[in-house]
């Protein structure tokens, strides 16, 4: 079971490049070099994202914990979800916007409308 590596969450990925180019939001990159590794930077505005998965992350959508290897799997959320408390605040304090976008959340609602009303404002 620790073989399993997390390789990104692509399809969440490729359908937020979607909802960028529908919605024309311009000027994010990927795999761009900052502390956390977002999915997406917008350098100019100095915003991140993070499409976060449900079970890598500890989110309670599914409600579903492996059973082979539990002790193993509880520990391993629970370091993702103190690392991602700790690079939230180190962007954040660094003057980054971050955003987290739940897997579960994108799928029924797309983009969330915060996100939207920021960039429907930037020139």
């Amino acid at each position: 079971m620790r073989a399993v590596k997390s390789r990104g969450n692509k399809s969440t990925e490729l359908k937020l490049i979607e909802l960028f180019k529908k919605h024309g939001i311009k000027g994010w990159r990927r795999n761009y070099k900052l502390f956390g590794k977002p999915d997406f930077v917008f350098p100019k505005v100095r915003i991140v994202i993070f499409a976060d998965g449900c079970f890598w992350h500890g989110h309670d959508c599914r409600n579903t914990k492996p059973k082979d290897n539990a002790e193993y799997w509880e520990k391993k959320i629970q370091r993702n979800r103190k690392r991602d408390a700790q690079v939230t605040e180190r962007l954040t304090s660094k003057g980054w916007l971050v955003f987290r976008i739940w897997e579960c959340d994108f799928k029924k609602r797309g983009l969330p409308k915060e996100l939207l009303d920021i960039f429907c404002s930037v020139p």
